[in-house]
Parts: structure tokens; C-alpha cells; sequence
């Protein structure tokens, strides 16, 4: 196995070639620095053992931003600390804080500072005292900076650092093949002292994209990366990372450089903090979103990249799936997953703080049935955001509602099947092989906020309320609150999930066949013979067990099943009713 500087060589000469002694001597200098003041002990060899990340069915995280719940007179990351230590304690292992740091738009998104907390939230010291509870995941905002940044100051002025960190590009160039996430320009007239001048904005006129092939702005962040890590974080989300390098005449998403710099972060990591994970960001097809482990590049060798990717594709997939009544596309494309590699696995969500991203279902379902789909989340009280095509007219990306409301009915319109429907998507999520992470509005079933859209004019403020303490204890209190059943079923799922091995994310998984109206899962073995079996009615129809399928059928009569919640013998029900879901365990 060659050594962390062979490693690290390769990559730099990958991405800057001659100019990488030098480079690699600076971040060295990062490195030392950060073993100085660490507040741990970093790596001593190259063992692969020393990379292992660790993670079991106890891990478990919550999204949220660092205000979505208020109390007058308190900084809101404490608030956040003592509502999660009070309300869940550990039913989870993990938060993920979304980017807590001055920012100007985009809700955090569009980042002014990046070593700083956004005093409106608090301070280090909150984030610190919040990963003495809990592991933190921190965004590494790291593809554009906001316009108020003193990057741009330098750039305006012609001065150092900032003056070459961003992407010039002549207004008459032909940007036409560049792979888009927005129908904004992408490319955004800057009044300066050489007059006026065109830079790359992938995202907004306030987010401009920084030029990785300036080895300074490697550089920085590798920096910044060290600093949170010395902050306590134990996860980091590389935010939009598909789109980092740019090149002209292509897509300027997922270029071999982009890959290389994701492999020399997860090799920094690996080194000098063994057991940090490394989160990719990508809301894009399948396929394309499975590249960050490293796979394709070198598919008989042992991934590089990310220790995870988010599974993009399950929340659109599942939308489809309980509001058509059909479970057909979700087993299909559950049962084609690959083997995961050593040492990675999955981020399984419904909900987060951007939408229902669109892209993951292409080649999953026929444009009708997506379109299909749009139109019902409309008739849910939800929108639509576009996006620019290189070869054609905009195109939807994704879809801006909460959960919740997203549940409220069928293709036939809303019925009261909205929690039974709710809770057995959210059961389906936390079964699935990976680490779940459930939106801080999903653990609350919380409403579309149309007010928020309206305050702000952007639609992903419909699922980015923001909470008072008071309003929302008084709800989760009060037993007559669909707030009060959606949480305390909840997290007696998340109870009962971090109490069953069965659910670590190591464990094998397979589907079972089965009728369109079921879906069936099956986890484990373990190295006991211990298994577990998840069944799911995903119709608003009672579903009897002799029409589930053969194999459904084989398996419940070949063993004698306990169920989960209860450690009671299964018996036989007859039928299983809308939108049930049954835990099974057995050994064997």
C-alpha cells in the first residue's frame, strides 16, 4: 500500500502537475498544524484498520438548521442541544447542523465566513458542547462563496488571496454543455476596478464558484476542513461537490478532478482523523450518484472517495410508491442495488432542507408518471423548481413541499390515511440498509409553510419553518396533535430500530418477491443466524398474506417469527391493513 505522501502526490500531480511538491509541502504544513493542536490522536500508520469508520443500528441522525427551534433570551444552538437531548436523547447518535456560519442567501448556503459561527446562533462553544452528545456533521460549502465574502473584496480590488480564486469567463463563450441544477445565468456581469467582468455562478448571482485550479483555494479549505475538525465535528457533507472543477467543452459535473479531490480529502481524513466520515453531496441519477464511492474508476480495488453518498433517489421513489399504491419500481431498483463496498454505506432520508430532487428518477420511471406525480404534489399545496438544460427547454428538478403534506393523499386526491401513510414511509427508510436521517420537520409533520414562501420568495422555504419552543412543546404535549403522534410514533421506531442488530448498516439486504401492493425485505443474516423481516402495505387497501407472493409466503411458514415491537409470536393476521408495517425477527 503506498504511504499517505505517495498518496498524496499522486492526486496533487493529478490535479496541478509540477506545481504538486510545493503544494504538498504547504499542506503539510496544514497537516502538522493540525496534529499540534488536535484534540485527539491522529494516525500513526497506513493500516487500513485505522481508516474503518464505525457504525452500527445505533447510529441514527436528525437534520436540522442551528434555528429551526427558538426561545427568546437563548442562543438557538443550545435550544437545538437541549431539545434533542430532552425530546430523543439517545433514540440518535448524530446532527446534522446545516451551515451555521455568516452566510447572505440561500439560508446558510451562501457562505461570508467560514471559521466563524453565525453569532445569531451562537458560538464554537455550542457547537463543541453539541458534540459532547451527539456526532456533528458540518457542511463543507466548498464550490462558491457569497458575493459579502472578503474573497470577493479581495477580487474586486485586485489583491491577494481572493483576487485569482475566482472564474472569469469571456460573456460570449459558448456555456451551452454545462450540466445545470438552476435556470439562472450562469455566468454574472462583476463591476470591477478593470471594469466590468463575467464569473461562473452555478447556483445564484450570490453564490460564485471558486477556481480549484488555483491550488490556494485547495488549500484554504483543506485548511477550513482541519479547523472543524478540531471543532469536534465527526462528519463532513461536501456540499455540491459534483460541479467543483469546470472545463470548458463539457458538463463541467463529475470531472475526473472533482474525483480527485474528493480521494485526497477522504485520504486527509483517513490520516489524521481515522473514524471522520466523509458525506457526498450529489442530487443527481443513480448511477451517477454511485461514482463518489470510487467504484468505476477501480472496481476490484477498495473505494477512495466518500465513506457515503446520500440516496438521492429513494424520497422520490417512495413518493411515487405510496401515493400510486405500487411497490413494483421501489423492489426493482432496491434489488439491483450492488453489493456495498468495505467500509461505505448509505445515507438514507425522505425529507431534507432542499426539495424532492426530480433527476434521481430518470431512467426509474416513464416521463408521464413523473409528471404524474408533479402534479399531484401541487393539488398537496407543493411547487416545482426548473432547471436549465443544455439541449432544451428547462426541465423539473425538484420538488418543494414537507413530507407530510406530500402524504396527505393518493393519485385519487387526500383520504385519512395521511399519518398511517406517513409513519410507513419513514419505517420503510429507517429498514433500509445505510444510516438514516430523518428532517427535523419530518420527526414534527410539519405543514407546508406557504407564509415562509411568500416572506422569502423562494419555494424551499416551504419545508424550512422555523420553530418556537413553546408552540412546539406544547404541541408534542398535547396527545390530540397530529405533531404529538407523528413524533412519539417516531421515535419509537428510532427505539426499537437502535435496539436490533439486524439493522446495523453492514447487515445484508435483500428483497423478497412479492405483489406489487407489498413491499418485503429481509435483513441479515447475522453471524447468530438472527434475520430480520420487514413488510410493508403500501396500498389503502387491507392486503391479504396469501396474495403477498410465494416467497413472502415461504417465509413467513418456514420459520417462527417474533415481532419487534412487542417480542410476542407473530400469528398470522389474515390480513395486513393499509399501510402496515410489521418487524420480524427469527433465528435460524
Amino acid at each position: 500500500m503506498p504511504s499517505f505522501e505517495q498518496t498524496v502526490r499522486h492526486y496533487l500531480s493529478h490535479l496541478y502537475g509540477p506545481r504538486a511538491g510545493e503544494v504538498q509541502r504547504r499542506l503539510n504544513l496544514h497537516i502538522e498544524h493540525f496534529q499540534a493542536h488536535a484534540p485527539f490522536s491522529s494516525a500513526s500508520d497506513d493500516a487500513p484498520s485505522k481508516h474503518a469508520p464505525s457504525w452500527s443500528e445505533k447510529d441514527q441522525w436528525v437534520i436540522c438548521y442551528g434555528d429551526s427551534i427558538l426561545e427568546e433570551g437563548v442562543a438557538p444552538l443550545a435550544v437545538l442541544s437541549d431539545f434533542l437531548q430532552a425530546r430523543l436523547g439517545d433514540r440518535i447518535s448524530g446532527v446534522h447542523v446545516l451551515p451555521f456560519f455568516p452566510w447572505s442567501s440561500d439560508d446558510g448556503f451562501s457562505v461570508i465566513h467560514y471559521r466563524e459561527v453565525n453569532s445569531e446562533l451562537g458560538d464554537w462553544s455550542h457547537i463543541r458542547e453539541l458534540a459532547s452528545h451527539y456526532d456533528v456533521m458540518a457542511d463543507l460549502v466548498l464550490n462558491h462563496v457569497s458575493r459579502e465574502s472578503l474573497w470577493f473584496v479581495d477580487y474586486l480590488g485586485g489583491s491577494l488571496p481572493g483576487r485569482d480564486y475566482f472564474i472569469e469567463v469571456d460573456p460570449e463563450t459558448d456555456v451551452s454543455q454545462v450540466v445545470r441544477p438552476r435556470s439562472s445565468p450562469l455566468l454574472v456581469p462583476v463591476s470591477t476596478r478593470r471594469g466590468t467582468r463575467y464569473l461562473w455562478a452555478t447556483f445564484s448571482e450570490d453564490q460564485l464558484d471558486l477556481n480549484f485550479e488555483n491550488p490556494d483555494v485547495l488549500l484554504e479549505f483543506v485548511g477550513i476542513l482541519l479547523f472543524y475538525l478540531q471543532q469536534g465535528t465527526r462528519m463532513i457533507r461536501l456540499d455540491a461537490v459534483a460541479f467543483l472543477w469546470k472545463r470548458l467543452g463539457t458538463s463541467c459535473i463529475h470531472l475526473p478532478e472533482t474525483h480527485t479531490v474528493v480521494r485526497l480529502l477522504r485520504a486527509i481524513v483517513d490520516h489524521v482523523a481515522p473514524g471522520t466520515l466523509l458525506v457526498t453531496e450529489t442530487n443527481v441519477p443513480h448511477r451517477e450518484n454511485m461514482s463518489y464511492f470510487g467504484l468505476e474508476r477501480i472496481p476490484n480495488g477498495p473505494p477512495d472517495e466518500a465513506h457515503m453518498i446520500y440516496q438521492f433517489t429513494l424520497p422520490p421513489l417512495l413518493l411515487h410508491t405510496l401515493t400510486r399504491g405500487e411497490a413494483s419500481t421501489l423492489q426493482t431498483w432496491l434489488a439491483s442495488l450492488p453489493v456495498l463496498p468495505t467500509n461505505c454505506t448509505y445515507l438514507n432520508f425522505t425529507a431534507s432542507h432542499d426539495g424532492i430532487g426530480v433527476r434521481p428518477l430518470e431512467g426509474l420511471l416513464p416521463d408521464h408518471e413523473r409528471d404524474a406525480l408533479l402534479e399531484l404534489m401541487h393539488r398537496f399545496g407543493g411547487f416545482v423548481s426548473m432547471r436549465s438544460n443544455p439541449d432544451g427547454p428547462d426541465t423539473p428538478y425538484e420538488i418543494n413541499i414537507t413530507w407530510f403534506e406530500a402524504m396527505r393523499g393518493t393519485r385519487r386526491g387526500p383520504d385519512p390515511w395521511q399519518i398511517a401513510r406517513f409513519l410507513c414511509s419513514q419505517a420503510i427508510m429507517l429498514s433500509l440498509q445505510g444510516i438514516p436521517a430523518l428532517y427535523i420537520h419530518t420527526l414534527t409533520g410539519t405543514l407546508n409553510d406557504v407564509e415562509g414562501v411568500e416572506r422569502s420568495g423562494r419555494l424551499r422555504s416551504i419545508n424550512r419553518r422555523r420553530w418556537q419552543r413553546s408552540e412546539l412543546d406544547l404541541l408534542l404535549d398535547s396527545p390530540s396533535t397530529p405533531t404529538h403522534d407523528v413524533f412519539k410514533a417516531l421515535s419509537r421506531l428510532l427505539e426499537l430500530r437502535r435496539q436490533e442488530p439486524c439493522f446495523d448498516p453492514s447487515a445484508a439486504q435483500r428483497v423478497l418477491d412479492s405483489c406489487p401492493e407489498l413491499l418485503a425485505l429481509e435483513r441479515g443474516p447475522l453471524h447468530d443466524g438472527r434475520r430480520l423481516l420487514a413488510l410493508y402495505n403500501v396500498t389503502d387497501l387491507p392486503l391479504p398474506f396469501e396474495n403477498m407472493g410465494e416467497a413472502v409466503t415461504q417465509a413467513l411458514s418456514n420459520h417462527t417469527w417474533q415481532t419487534l415491537d412487542a417480542a410476542t409470536t407473530w400469528v398470522n393476521e389474515g390480513t395486513l391493513p393499509p399501510y402496515a408495517v410489521r418487524w420480524l425477527v427469527t433465528s435460524y
